[in-house]
């Protein structure tokens, strides 16, 4: 009887752990990603909710994409910082 209550218990906990672990998805670092946002980030306008959804997805990359020096001109502009702004979406620290 107590190896049972025992076993439930330990079923029980691990159970609760595993309901607490975060699912994360691995990210295909590709700029064409943030194609939605170039209107906004080369004009005044402002990101649409697929520019913000794709920015927030893309965010683990945006360091490597302001390593790039080929991306950088867009990365580090001010356009760029103004649309993750908007986005709700900190610039990154890199």
């Amino acid at each position: 009887m107590n190896t049972k209550a025992a076993c439930l218990a330990t079923l029980a906990l691990a159970m609760l752990v595993l309901s607490q672990v975060e699912v994360s998805t691995a990210v295909t670092c590709n700029p064409l990603q943030l194609s939605p946002c170039a209107a906004a980030i080369t004009s005044s306008g402002k990101p649409t909710a697929a520019c913000c959804a794709k920015l927030k997805e893309q965010r683990p990359c945006l360091c490597q994409y302001m390593r790039n020096p080929n991306l950088q001109k867009f990365i580090k502009s001010p356009g760029a910082k103004r649309v993750s702004s908007a986005c709700g979406i900190p610039y990154p620290k890199c």
